[in-house]
């Protein structure tokens, strides 16, 4: 065993262990199921019950709000939103250590409460990289990115394109994207519409531009994939593009342009009935931060809601403390607005506001 990968094994037990306490809420037995845990209220305290829409948060409005925080949101780096197109499962990417460990979460809700956070069926073992889970439009497949080894693999290659299709009421066994659309480099963060045509991010092998592409499906098998157009492939850098079900637009992170307000902001480009696409439009203030990094989009399957990574320190609620104690500092990392990257969300609306005439 290598030195450095000694290390990684060790971070990511110390990981794992820290994650289950901050899902589990409670201080009580580590061991305990959720439902031998005590309940929400009771001395004990325990995983609190959340009923209705989204984990029973109060929905968003015009301005981004944190999602779901202490549940989603807090303490580690989350990033990456899907769900079931009857918004019965919520998935969410949860990173530590600088991207040492990352993992997909997921809550459902069942019998009209919702589960507490646990690893998605693909994501038990924190020796690999899973992020960015995607549920196709019809609910039947599962697509997120992995360096799991497998079918022409090396134990430590690229990132590819894996897949779990649903099986009654759970997932089936992973299985990674065809090598037409798994090459040698490295490709990621899955959108595909209702017809299912996929958008993916795609990094050559030793490095390069990373390049938003598309494949459309034909007779159940995947067409040789495009490069898409510049006004999509714009700045000097993109990535993780959103793809509206009906193909009407594109959400992505990009890096470069005039009017860009830091680092990586969000953008949105438009498609016409002909396949033509509009110049990128930043999606303003409300949603970029100066010299912040933004690049994880998604629109809630009914339409409603717009979730994006951030992150931007709530100075309005951690400045008052002055410089604060040792459990002070404890408290600040364990909470959303810290600083880390958290998810937001809020109305979806607006998206449509920035279409430009002929789009």
């Amino acid at each position: 065993m290598r030195p450095a990968r000694r290390f990684v094994l060790i971070s990511v037990v110390l990981a794992l262990t820290a994650l289950v306490a901050a899902c589990s809420g409670s201080p009580g037995d580590p061991s305990a199921t959720p439902e031998e845990r005590p309940p929400s209220g009771s001395a004990g305290g325990g995983f609190p019950t959340l009923r209705g829409p989204y984990l029973g948060q109060p929905p968003a409005l015009a301005e981004p709000t944190v999602f779901a925080p202490g549940i989603v949101s807090g303490g580690f780096s989350e990033r990456d939103v899907a769900m079931m197109p009857d918004g019965s499962e919520i998935y969410w990417g949860v990173t530590g250590a600088n991207y040492i460990w990352s993992t997909i979460l997921v809550s459902r809700l069942v019998d009209g409460r919702w589960t507490e956070p646990a690893a998605a069926p693909c994501c038990g073992d924190l020796r690999t990289t899973n992020l960015e889970p995607h549920i196709t439009p019809d609910g039947r497949h599962f697509m997120w990115l992995s360096d799991r080894p497998g079918p022409g693999r090396d134990t430590e290659g690229g990132q590819d394109i894996w897949v779990m299709d649903r099986e009654g009421e759970g997932w089936g066994e992973p299985y990674p994207l065809p090598a037409i659309i798994n090459s040698p480099g490295s490709e990621y963060f899955p959108s595909v519409t209702r017809d299912g045509t996929l958008y993916f991010t795609r990094g050559p092998a030793g490095g390069g531009e990373n390049l938003i592409y598309r494949s459309r499906l034909v007779g159940g098998e995947y067409r040789e994939p495009e490069r898409l157009p510049a006004q999509v492939n714009a700045g000097l850098a993109r990535y993780n593009a959103f793809v509206d079900p009906d193909e009407r637009y594109l959400i992505l992170g990009v890096a470069g342009l005039e009017d860009s307000f830091g680092a990586t902001d969000y953008y949105i480009v438009f498609r016409s009935e002909d396949d033509g696409w509009s110049e990128p439009v930043n999606l303003g203030p409300l949603v970029n931060t100066e010299g912040g990094f933004e690049f994880s989009p998604y629109v809630s399957p009914d339409g409603e809601f717009f979730f994006f990574m951030t992150a931007r320190p709530a100075w309005d609620r951690l400045a008052p403390r002055g410089i604060p104690d040792g459990e002070g500092l404890r408290g600040m990392v364990g909470e959303s607005g810290n600083g880390g990257f958290d998810i937001y969300w809020m109305r979806a609306s607006f998206l449509e506001e920035l279409r430009p005439d002929g789009f």
